[in-house]
């Protein structure tokens, strides 16, 4: 039996990322986000969605670029405490031992210790009410080597232990149950 619930956005899980901002390493900062995904594959662009009172905001908006860094069971810790401290009073690389590392195209710095990184630049800010969507194309993205299939040439996400948000809490993924297709695919006898 179902019942009319309070309206809200319950589509979980998702993906808990840091974001790295900033152009000089006195502005750098880091937030973490749970709004973000993707919305187009070519060219490839995503999302992410930020509350204007939020200490990064005015960077991403001067600034018009950034870094999603993925994070995975190891940078748990850090991923909290970065999404719920401000970089108006901490320097949250400092505090939580994260390495700021060059990106490749953008300004903004990576975190060395995240397994993949997703240079963006912003497109378009839309204003949608508590949050402002920053719409970016992807224009590099960095990937850990020790991720990659030497035969295949694959990043292997799932090995990284993905960290995911679910309605207020990190959880690992499960085991994998299938594959893209894998419903419709001829069966082998």
């Amino acid at each position: 039996m179902k019942e009319d619930w309070k309206s809200g956005t319950l589509i979980y899980p998702l993906p808990a990322v840091m974001v790295s901002c900033g152009s000089t390493p006195e502005e750098w900062n880091i937030i973490t986000i749970g709004w973000t995904g993707t919305i187009c594959t070519n060219p490839p662009m995503c999302y992410i969605s930020v509350r204007p009172e939020r200490h990064s905001y005015e960077i991403l908006k001067r600034n018009m670029e950034f870094v999603i860094n993925l994070t995975n069971k190891d940078l748990a810790y850090a991923t909290d405490w970065c999404g719920v401290r401000s970089g108006r009073d901490y320097n949250k690389f400092e505090e939580m031992h994260l390495t700021p590392g060059k990106a490749t195209v953008v300004s903004a710095p990576i975190i060395e210790e995240s397994p993949l990184n997703i240079e963006c630049r912003v497109k378009e800010i839309i204003s949608l009410g508590s949050h402002h969507m920053f719409i970016s194309e992807v224009v590099n993205v960095r990937a850990d080597k020790q991720w990659l299939d030497a035969d295949t040439g694959k990043f292997m996400l799932a090995e990284t232990n993905p960290l995911v948000y679910l309605h207020g809490g990190y959880y690992e993924l499960g085991e994998k149950i299938g594959k893209f297709g894998w419903s419709v695919e001829k069966k082998t006898t």
